[in-house]
């Protein structure tokens, strides 16, 4: 099999699994018990938080473990905005859901939010986020990566704006740390959420970096772990994978990202020079070194990613995340794309762990499988390829 999904969940290292396992099994103790079993696994969890600090360049006390992006995104929403009740709350057209449904819930409890849209390659408009903000703008949310088509905002350009009139300013990098490098320090940002399944580390932790001076809310009430923002007895077992996985991304950071845009340089030239009809989605060069969004004409989208199933090949269409709902792609949709071309979009999303040999022969599976499935496709009249 080979798998093309890594945008939605990244196999765990060897190395990870290895440093997880002593958590799991012989150091159990609760790291809020003062005996040794204790102590123990307190310093397990400030030995990964220092380590995940070292990545995006924080201070580890700015680090604040949760149980992954969506709570960090919702931490970070629901943590500022409700310190300044009935406040604009700003953000993208094309963020994840783990943004939009919590957004969604502070306009009904009297927020204003305000979407900002975007062009065709999905990318925001400095002078549009400008004029929208107000003196009552709390904050502003916009991912550093679209975890769709893998475009990477001028997240910079974004945060001196919202730097010269004091308002608040989180990005989603879930899709983007340890792919693309990132220094909270040098660019100012005041809240970052991380996923660790993303960076082959395990499921169920994440972080939410705060900027040391930036206060805000608690949402998970408690025991007070987490410096009183997020209750609950902490996953030392997943934290510890977590700071693992943060510190191998570190050190193997260029050499990742090189190896993952000769991928999909590869991938993707193989195939829009054998399947006339496919077209690359987003910008061409801001974008995430491990992904390929692509609309294929003349096939439906979840008849290809079947196909693709049956011939030993692991893809998607777009967000893992939302696909129980049956909804066209509002990032698709936000970016001018026709009904057609939704219908007919694929996401392939390399790692580490994938080969060229894999990249030549996806194409070659690529390209049986849309022939066969143009053959019957309804549109085989309005397109000739």
């Amino acid at each position: 099999m080979i798998y093309l999904d890594n945008a939605a969940s990244t196999k765990i290292s060897n190395e990870v699994l290895e440093e997880m396992l002593p958590y799991l099994k012989e150091q159990y103790g609760n790291p809020s018990s003062i005996h040794r079993y204790g102590r123990f696994a307190h310093k397990a969890i400030e030995k990964a938080r220092k380590r995940v600090a070292e990545l995006i360049n924080a201070e580890p006390s700015e680090i604040f473990f949760t149980s992954g992006g969506t709570e960090s995104n919702n931490t970070a929403l629901y943590g500022v905005a409700t310190k300044t009740p009935s406040s604009r709350v700003i953000t993208s057209s094309i963020e994840h859901d783990a943004i939009l449904e919590p957004c969604k819930k502070l306009k009904k409890e009297g927020f204003e939010v305000i979407y900002l849209p975007v062009n065709k390659f999905g990318l925001i408009d400095p002078l549009i986020l400008k004029k929208n903000l107000s003196e009552n703008t709390s904050l502003v949310s916009i991912m550093m990566a679209n975890n769709e088509v893998g475009t990477v905002e001028p997240i910079s350009e974004y945060i001196k704006i919202c730097r010269e009139s004091g308002i608040i300013f989180h990005t989603d990098a879930v899709q983007a740390v340890g792919k693309i490098p990132i220094d909270v320090k040098e660019l100012d940002v005041d809240l970052l959420s991380i996923s660790s399944h993303k960076i082959n580390g395990p499921k169920g932790i994440g972080v939410l970096y705060i900027k040391k001076g930036i206060v805000i809310n608690p949402v998970i009430l408690g025991g007070g772990q987490e410096g009183g923002l997020r209750s609950g007895t902490e996953n030392v077992a997943n934290i510890v994978g977590f700071g693992k996985a943060c510190e191998i991304a570190k050190n193997n950071l260029i050499d990742n990202n090189s190896k993952m845009k000769e991928l999909t340089n590869r991938l993707s030239k193989k195939i829009l020079d054998s399947i006339p009809g496919a077209t690359i989605n987003g910008h061409l060069e801001n974008r995430l070194p491990n992904n390929i969004h692509l609309t294929v004409l003349g096939v439906n989208g979840e008849d290809l990613l079947i196909k693709l199933d049956e011939n030993g090949i692991a893809a998607s269409t777009g967000s893992a995340c939302s696909v129980n709902t049956q909804k066209a792609s509002h990032v698709l949709q936000a970016m001018g794309f026709s009904h057609e071309q939704i219908t007919g979009s694929l996401r392939l999303t390399v790692g580490i762990e994938n080969t060229i040999e894999e990249m030549d022969k996806t194409v070659e599976i690529l390209k049986k499988v849309v022939e066969e499935l143009r053959a019957v496709s309804p549109f085989k009249e309005k397109y000739s390829f």
